[in-house]
C-alpha cells in the first residue's frame, strides 16, 4: 500500500511525490509510463508517456518528437491529465496540469544531453509520425547525423493530484491542490 487512512495528508503527499520522483529516476517503477491525456480539435486522445524528471516544484518533463500529434494538442490547450498505476501498491495517481513545450531552446538541449545513442533515432525518423505508409519499414529511416531538431521536452506543471488507493471495499482517496507554491490536502470519497 502506498497511503493508508491513518496516515497525516502531510505524510501522504510526500509519499506520492517520492514515488513519482522514484518514477522518473527508475526504468522500472510503475510511475515510469504514465498515460497523458490531451483535448484537441477532434477530441480527446492519450497516451503513453516516459517520465524524464520530476523537479523541487513537482514539474514533471517528458520526451517527445515536436512532430506528434500531442504537441499540436498542447498549442492548442495547454491542459492535460496524467494518469498514473502502481499495481504492487494498488494507487492509482491522477494529476492535471499545464503544458509548455521546449523545441530548440535552452531546457531542450540541456535535456537532448541526456538522449544518448540509438535513443537520437527516437526524436529523428525522417517520416514524422502520424504521417501514412505504404509499407510499416519506411519509418525506419534516420539521415545520417543525428540532431535535436525535433526533439522537444513537455513540462507539466500540475495544479491539482489525486491518489486513489485501493484496498477491497475500503478504498482511500485524497486530493491535493495547488495554489501557489503551497498544496492544499483533503480526504475526498473514494
Amino acid at each position: 500500500m502506498l497511503i493508508k487512512p491513518s496516515d497525516p495528508l502531510e505524510q501522504v503527499f510526500r509519499s506520492v511525490r517520492s514515488e513519482l520522483t522514484r518514477g522518473a529516476l527508475d526504468k522500472k517503477h510503475p510511475y515510469r509510463y504514465m498515460v497523458m491525456s490531451t483535448l484537441g480539435t477532434e477530441g480527446i486522445a492519450a497516451r503513453y508517456v516516459v517520465l524524464r524528471k520530476v523537479d523541487e516544484d513537482l514539474n514533471l518533463y517528458f520526451y517527445t518528437d515536436s512532430r506528434t500529434g500531442k504537441i499540436s494538442q498542447l498549442e492548442e490547450n495547454n491542459g492535460c491529465t496524467l494518469l498514473g498505476y502502481h499495481p504492487s501498491k494498488k494507487a492509482q495517481l491522477r494529476l492535471n496540469g499545464r503544458a509548455s513545450i521546449h523545441c530548440q531552446d535552452e531546457l531542450a538541449q540541456e535535456h537532448w544531453k541526456n538522449v544518448q545513442g540509438k535513443a537520437q533515432k527516437a526524436y529523428n525518423p525522417e517520416i514524422a509520425p502520424g504521417k501514412s505508409l505504404s509499407h510499416p519499414t519506411e519509418a525506419h529511416t534516420w539521415p545520417e547525423v543525428m540532431t535535436d531538431q525535433y526533439f522537444a521536452v513537455i513540462v507539466v506543471s500540475p495544479f491539482s493530484m489525486e491518489v486513489l488507493q485501493l484496498d477491497k471495499l475500503e478504498h482511500t482517496r485524497a486530493q491535493f491542490d495547488r495554489e501557489g507554491k503551497v498544496w492544499n490536502h483533503q480526504w475526498i470519497a473514494p
